[in-house]
């Protein structure tokens, strides 16, 4: 992915559109992470109005989208959901046909539905019109439930930092786990947040008295090779296994289990990119026991065989001292 076009329309959310900018438009090269020709493009350039009272000027149209790898579609105005640009719209669905990549962050998901390239698809949008375009585009699998979902080379995306989890996903898989987590680090937001965690967290800012639980988590970290149960993890948190995983769900959006299998994943491909350790061995550092679970997990996860993704992504000199 070398090409990034974000299309803005009148009314647009500035967040949602920052959030493009500042994954895909920003020069990390002094990290050693790539730069992306990352261009803003309108259907109409000139000023296009924002939904807070102001206005950017954008002095390139669509063509560069019908070139780009990756076209990115902000939120539109809920006023706009039943009349979507008819050139936005040929955008998107040549996109889909060559094969490029097409994310949305929020009501952006509607620009996509209307397109039809979503039909027999799962999908996502902020929770809050989940109904309203379950309703409008029956053929759409939309799920309110999750941050982000990817299905083929289409990644919708949640409300407001729900965007940033897809963008982060999307450059993991362009450039790997340790990139993106240097780009995560940059941007002080954690790099692990799974499309699968629920979008309305019962303690999105937890309680000090829930913080109990970080030492936990961290001590899971370092002792990824055992056989972790909630059980033995309630124990070491002084609980019952019923609230643990109660008070876990509520801290971190997701099950013990889900989160463990998550940060396996990530040491393996810390592994496969930084080391020439074989699967087996990988495989025992990561705790999944033998290279045919670290296979199995790891392509459910994210549809590559470890093989294929140390090919992709093997860190050379020069890079892995960057990301050092």
């Amino acid at each position: 992915m070398k090409t990034v076009a974000c299309i803005v329309q009148p009314g647009f959310a500035p967040f949602e559109f920052g959030l493009a900018c500042e994954a895909f438009g920003l020069d990390r090269s002094d990290e050693g992470i790539p730069n992306f020709d990352f261009r803003i493009v309108a259907p109409d350039p000139g000023p296009v109005p924002a939904n807070m009272g102001f206005s950017i000027n954008v002095d390139a149209d669509l063509a560069f989208a019908d070139e780009a790898d990756l076209v990115v579609i902000t939120p539109i105005p809920r006023e706009a959901w039943d009349r979507i640009d008819e050139r936005v719209i040929g955008v998107v669905q040549r996109a889909v046909a060559r094969g490029a990549w097409v994310l949305t962050v929020c009501s952006g998901s509607f620009v996509v539905a209307a397109a039809g390239v979503l039909n027999g698809r799962r999908a996502t949008t902020h929770w809050r019109y989940a109904d309203t375009m379950a309703a409008m585009y029956p053929e759409i699998d939309v799920d309110p439930n999750v941050l982000y979902v990817q299905d083929g080379r289409i990644i919708t995306s949640a409300g407001t930092a729900a965007g940033l989890d897809a963008c982060l996903h999307l450059l993991r898989i362009e450039l790997g786990a340790e990139m993106t987590n240097t780009i995560a680090r940059r941007m002080v937001v954690p790099p692990q947040r799974d499309g699968g965690q629920a979008q309305f967290i019962a303690k999105p800012l937890p309680e000090s008295s829930s913080l109990s639980l970080a030492p936990v988590a961290e001590w899971m970290l370092e002792n990824l090779t055992l056989d972790l149960s909630v059980d033995q993890l309630a124990h070491r948190a002084h609980m019952s296994p019923r609230t643990f995983a109660r008070r876990f769900k509520a801290d971190y959006g997701t099950t013990p289990a889900a989160w463990l299998g998550r940060q396996r994943i990530i040491q393996a491909q810390r592994l496969l990119e930084q080391t020439d350790l074989g699967l087996d061995a990988i495989a025992a550092e990561c705790g999944f026991g033998s290279a045919a679970v670290l296979r199995q997990n790891f392509g459910r996860m994210l549809a590559l065989t470890p093989t294929a993704y140390r090919a992709r992504f093997t860190c050379t000199a020069p890079a892995a001292e960057a990301v050092a």
